[in-house]
């Protein structure tokens, strides 16, 4: 096994908000892993709130790297297992290469991924599109800019229900509202009314992570689906989440990739819970990962791409919010050279 990767900083088409802040650019992390001659590719986006950078990743592989090539590959998720013990602290450097592993493994196969798991295409939830924070005349802009069947739409500041207001006046797609920890338990009582009557489907992580005694109160009296996010990082957090939230929405890069992404979906359905594959700004690499998954989770957020202004790699596509998948192995991407 050998072992490249490369570091990128990738612009968005505007300015992103959420409530915790805006960027204008997204830091990256890819993996290539070669073996026998066979390119693997996997990414993992620098989150700033979980304080894990890219240089971070560069630093503990750079330490650890010929343990990484030296390993046996054999299938993902015994490599896995190695690299979770190997990279403990740091489950973003191993979601990107559990992620080129997975690649590998299935051009290696010559199957795409949802081939080799035995997937149904026929069952897979159109993507959503986000619209972040801005003022309310430019978030009508960017949704007119892109018209698409479902919008989440970035909330958690004090004029959030006039913004969603202002935009179920220009479409009737079905609204998605992502809080990111944004309300206290009194706004989200009084705000969530509020925005099932203005056709909202589901609301993502509106309390802080740590507030679960204000989650179990809003969960009993919540008119809508409560999904966790910032609260479920990662498989341990899945039985937590019974009794705050009704699903769970899963980041591979916080979750440390494809492999325990597997396992949580599987664990959350068990509970009777609703589960969301999510993005963090990855480019169409990370991004064809989600897709590879989305035939197996009730909701999909994966527009990354559609975000950015530029790509390092091509083969995920979209036909409004529909996944369009190609024949090629793996994850199903041509990527730039690293």
């Amino acid at each position: 096994m050998v072992i490249k990767y490369n570091e990128y900083n990738l612009l968005f088409q505007h300015p992103f908000t959420i409530s915790k802040g805006t960027k204008t650019h997204q830091p990256t992390f890819v993996a290539e892993l070669e073996f026998f001659g066979i390119k693997g590719y996997g990414e993992a986006p620098a989150i700033s709130y979980y304080n894990i950078s890219v240089q971070k990743m560069i630093e503990d592989l750079e330490r650890k790297k010929q343990f990484v090539e030296k390993f046996a590959f054999s299938d993902p998720e015994r490599y896995w297992h190695y690299l979770h013990h190997l990279f403990p602290m740091n489950p973003f450097l191993v979601c990107a290469l559990d992620m080129a592993a997975w690649d590998l493994y299935g051009k290696l196969k010559g199957k795409s991924l949802r081939i080799l798991w035995n997937l149904d295409d026929s069952k897979i939830p159109v993507t959503d599109y986000t619209i972040g924070i801005d003022t309310i005349e430019k978030m009508v802009e960017k949704m007119k800019e892109k018209p698409w069947p479902v919008y989440k739409i970035k909330v958690g500041v004090p004029n959030d229900v006039a913004m969603v207001r202002e935009l179920r006046k220009h479409t009737d797609a079905i609204f998605r509202v992502d809080v990111n920890e944004g309300w206290t338990l009194e706004e989200a009582l009084e705000k969530i009314p509020l925005l099932k009557d203005l056709g909202v489907e589901l609301v993502e992580q509106p309390l802080a992570k740590e507030n679960w005694d204000g989650m179990k109160v809003l969960f009993a009296a919540s008119l809508l689906p409560l999904f966790a996010d910032e609260s479920c990082v990662a498989e341990a957090d899945v039985e937590k989440c019974t009794g705050y939230f009704h699903g769970i929405n899963i980041k591979l890069t916080k979750c440390s990739g494809i492999t325990p992404a597997r396992r949580m979906i599987a664990q959350a359905k068990a509970l009777n819970m609703k589960v969301m594959i999510g993005c963090m700004n990855e480019s169409s690499i990370g991004t064809a990962a989600i897709g590879q998954l989305a035939p197996l989770v009730d909701y999909v957020d994966m527009d990354g791409p559609l975000l950015l202004a530029e790509d390092i790699a091509t083969g995920v596509g979209f036909d409004f919010g529909k996944i369009c998948y190609n024949d090629l192995p793996g994850l199903g991407v041509n990527v730039n050279p690293l």
